[in-house]
């Protein structure tokens, strides 16, 4: 069942621009996630929460392509200004504090949430992580279990919002994507009658001269690319792969093990969500392509994405008119 409870998030611009300091707190959540840019760093370990025990992630890039690290303290701002010193974390850029309101976490629930968060951020594996070894979780009560998890779930809320996507997790077992039966003309699940929204809606990729077909699902607004479609094996040269390109997402599902060499072409080994149908399209294809106009209906080809869309609003006009 998926959890449609709306969540209210306030985000404070400190500095009075995105690109500076911010904090994120969530309505009815202890939790208080505080970011900040390296270059800010001496006003921001002036904040009240710089002193609070938490954990923190340092966010950057190494050699071209995402990275970061995890960690806890019992003094958020003292161990930044031990890391800031140190010459083997030049890499990173930004600094994400998470605390809680009154200074309430204590060593060992900083401690679980660090664990925590390197779990889940290398099951995921949308970025490297500077870390060494996963740190083993302390041993806490099981109410503090309870408590910490909860506080974790509220986390995974905030920071989507501040623009840290390392742990939304896009890949899905195969199959787990898949509705039985889909009305591709109408977009309607015979679920529906379950309180979701599960419109479901299948469209297939093909490219025979490369021996290539995708399949994906488009369902509560993901589209997802389902376990055993074709990818190609090499990235066309886009201007020497140009800042536009979507070679380092390519990169990333073959290091997370969604794409894994296949013969003369790549398999998903897994369904994944894109967050579009065009980088769906551009991971088949190997290059930069039109998505909503390269994606067909499975029922009917003749029908694009950009197609079925267009009558989808086209309905809801027609239905806001009659109204």
């Amino acid at each position: 069942m998926i959890d449609t409870k709306g969540r209210s998030l306030e985000l404070f611009y400190i500095d009075g621009h995105p690109d500076g300091m911010i904090t994120a707190e969530l309505f009815n959540w202890t939790g208080h996630v505080f970011v900040t840019p390296r270059t800010r760093l001496t006003e921001a370990l002036q904040r009240e929460e710089a002193g609070y025990a938490g954990v923190y992630l340092l966010l950057g890039e190494k050699e071209g392509q995402d990275f970061a690290y995890i960690g806890e303290a019992e003094d958020l701002g003292v161990r930044l200004k031990q890391h800031a010193a140190a010459s083997d974390k030049d890499w990173w850029e930004t600094a994400v504090l998470v605390s809680a309101s009154a200074n309430r976490l204590n060593k060992a629930h900083v401690k679980y949430l660090e664990s925590r968060l390197i779990v889940m951020a290398r099951e995921i594996g949308h970025t490297p992580l500077h870390n060494g070894n996963s740190p083993k979780p302390p041993g806490l009560t099981e109410a503090d279990i309870a408590k910490m998890e909860a506080f974790l779930a509220s986390l995974m809320v905030v920071l989507p919002a501040i623009r840290v996507d390392m742990f939304i997790q896009r890949s899905r077992p195969a199959g787990s994507s898949r509705p039985v039966p889909v009305f591709e003309e109408s977009g309607q699940d015979e679920d529906a009658g379950d309180g979701e929204n599960t419109q479901a809606v299948r469209f297939i990729l093909n490219k025979p001269t490369r021996d290539l077909t995708a399949k994906a699902i488009f369902r509560n607004g993901e589209f997802i690319v389902e376990a055993g479609s074709h990818a190609r094996s090499e990235w066309m040269n886009e201007q020497a792969i140009h800042s536009g390109s979507y070679k380092p997402l390519q990169d990333e599902l073959v290091r997370s093990g969604v794409l894994r060499p296949d013969g003369t072409h790549m398999v998903f080994t897994k369904d994944y969500a894109f967050r579009s149908p065009t980088a769906a399209a551009a991971i088949v294809f190997g290059h930069s392509v039109s998505g909503p106009a390269a994606w067909k209906l499975e029922s009917n080809p003749d029908i694009s994405f950009r197609d079925w869309q267009a009558r989808q609003l086209d309905a809801v006009t027609e239905k806001d008119a009659s109204e």
